[in-house]
């Protein structure tokens, strides 16, 4: 197999990585390990694998680095395998993956797989593939603060302390966008592939992240009391049933912001842009879940 790893992850992360490769080892699994140089590369590296004819290819980090990977594989017979190393690790959390060394190996030598069908954020110019979730406007704007030797520092505790600067700094410009042609207006948008969000918290109970479509989850009151109790909520599985959230099931969904000041995330990585719209990938790949 081959696994696709970030080099600048850290030591903390390259050492957790190391410990499941030497039990796959230990069961003579044969491994190649591929380092990635620059934005886009474990896309063009997965892409090349699957062209190869590889089984499998591993992405060793977050649900950002998988996501790259998972562009490379969409529309080829070549299944994704996840050593789930990031800071929420959403996805593996999703379709119930281990995260521990012994647990991990086990799931990438079984083989097992079930579909993922990732979405498709319509950038200038190109797509970019989203496994789980993009967030416009103050979601994007809370991914887009956290400062990286922060989130280093205490994980999923940089976001609260962001959504808590946020909820006082943003100033809730309106996301305009359409569902299936028909308009809605929020303070913030998440288009969400999967039920969780965050880490094990509940966001779209409805979401089948193996089929085409999204659920479509509208923050629809501005301001900083409902930001923070969204916050609140969330840890509870409450946030599906606050006041002012709707979530609605659609397959196309389309962007509009003539100001400009749109903040959007894909997989907790911030996007250059706001995308004109979002679709289902051409086709779902085969997940390897043990």
């Amino acid at each position: 197999m081959l696994v696709i790893f970030n080099p600048v992850a850290g030591r903390r992360r390259a050492t957790a990585l190391w410990r499941v490769l030497d039990l796959l080892v230990e069961n003579g699994v044969k491994i190649e390990v591929a380092e990635t140089q620059h934005a886009g590369h474990a896309t063009d590296l997965a892409r090349q694998a699957a062209r190869e004819g590889a089984f499998m290819v591993v992405a060793a980090g977050g649900d950002g680095t998988i996501a790259e990977v998972a562009n490379g594989l969409i529309g080829t017979d070549t299944a994704l395998g996840i050593i789930p190393l990031g800071t929420a690790n959403v996805l593996a959390k999703e379709y119930g993956l281990s995260t521990h060394p012994r647990g991990i190996a086990n799931t990438l030598a079984y083989k097992r797989c079930k579909p993922l069908w990732p979405g498709v954020a319509q950038l200038p110019g190109q797509g970019h593939v989203f496994v789980q979730m993009l967030g416009l406007g103050f979601d994007g704007a809370v991914v887009k603060g956290v400062r990286p030797l922060l989130k280093r520092a205490i994980g999923k505790g940089a976001y609260v302390w962001q959504s808590v600067w946020e909820s006082v700094a943003y100033d809730f410009p309106p996301v305009q966008l359409s569902v299936d042609g028909v308009t809605h207006q929020a303070a913030s948008v998440v288009v969400s592939k999967g039920r969780l969000y965050g880490g094990p918290y509940l966001l779209a109970p409805l979401a089948q992240p193996g089929q085409p479509g999204f659920q479509v989850v509208l923050f629809e009151k501005p301001g900083t009391l409902p930001a923070l109790l969204s916050g609140a909520a969330l840890p509870l599985g409450l946030l599906p049933r606050c006041p002012g959230v709707r979530v609605l099931a659609g397959s196309h969904v389309e962007f509009s912001a003539p100001n400009g000041r749109i903040s959007t995330q894909a997989d907790g990585d911030t996007l250059p842009a706001l995308p004109r719209g979002v679709v289902s990938a051409q086709a779902p790949i085969s997940l390897i879940v043990g």
